[in-house]
């Protein structure tokens, strides 16, 4: 067996990793700066992907940063070309882009839920769909979509789009890790529960109101926390290194064992 370590290491890889202003886009796009991958970050906020490329740099990462959300095929497939453009190939794909709105079925909208399904699934599809020729020619790929703990549980509270669309991720990445196996490509996913980000800060606060949630919610997390950022760094770094290469198809729930009960 060769030395453990050098199986995770991706210095000198090529990731591009979209919705990298995001709560999750954040921890990957810091995660694989500090192993040593050049970047191509991409966020339709300006301000917020000005400060996450400046963060990368300063942790030793070359940086292409690209104000543009995958809507499109077009808009994917250019996404896919920056990073061919710039670094000359494309070894990991990290689909972190995605929206979630809350509302129960009998007040959201037909339009709401195509559009949750449309960014949460049809947006990973295209962009795996024009990263996977390039992946194909260097026979070497790591696509990571990022599925939810939701994807296999139901809530009580207006989620009936988000969990379908993760659902949904959890089909693709199972028939694109069967359908690519032989060409050299994994395609996995991180499903995470509840983690530390701007969107959850209140429930990490000390007050009532965040005690009580938090205390209803971890009686099913047998870990007995929330999760935080670094819990979602190791799984990313797994599923993007050589570590992971008979991995494919695979959902990793990072959530405490919230699934498991």
């Amino acid at each position: 067996m060769s030395d453990p370590h050098k199986m995770f290491d991706i210095r000198g890889n090529i990731a591009l990793v979209t919705g990298a202003s995001g709560a999750f886009g954040q921890v990957a796009a810091r995660t694989l700066a500090e192993a040593g991958c050049k970047l191509v970050l991409a966020t339709g906020n300006q301000g917020a992907l000005e400060k996450i490329t400046t963060e990368c740099e300063a942790l030793g990462s070359t940086v292409v940063a690209v104000n543009s959300r995958p809507t499109n095929e077009k808009s994917c497939q250019a996404l896919v070309e920056e990073a061919v453009n710039s670094f000359g190939k494309l070894d990991i794909l990290v689909v972190a882009s995605g929206m979630n709105k809350v509302a129960l079925i009998d007040e959201m909208g037909p339009e709401t839920f195509h559009a949750i399904m449309e960014a949460n699934v049809t947006q990973s599809w295209l962009l795996a769909r024009a990263a996977v020729p390039q992946m194909k020619n260097n026979r070497y790929g790591k696509i990571i979509f990022v599925s939810s703990a939701r994807s296999i549980l139901g809530h009580p509270a207006g989620y009936t789009a988000y969990c379908a669309s993760k659902a949904a991720i959890n089909g693709v990445t199972r028939a694109l890790g069967c359908e690519l196996g032989p060409t050299g490509i994994t395609v996995n996913a991180i499903a995470p529960t509840v983690f530390r980000s701007p969107l959850t800060a209140w429930m990490f606060e000390d007050n009532d109101t965040a005690e009580e949630v938090r205390k209803g919610f971890l009686t099913r997390v047998p870990k007995g926390r929330l999760g935080e950022p670094e819990d979602l760094a190791g799984p990313l770094l797994f599923l993007a290194s050589r570590a992971s290469d008979f991995y494919t198809g695979h959902i990793l729930y990072a959530d405490g064992g919230y699934t498991a009960g």
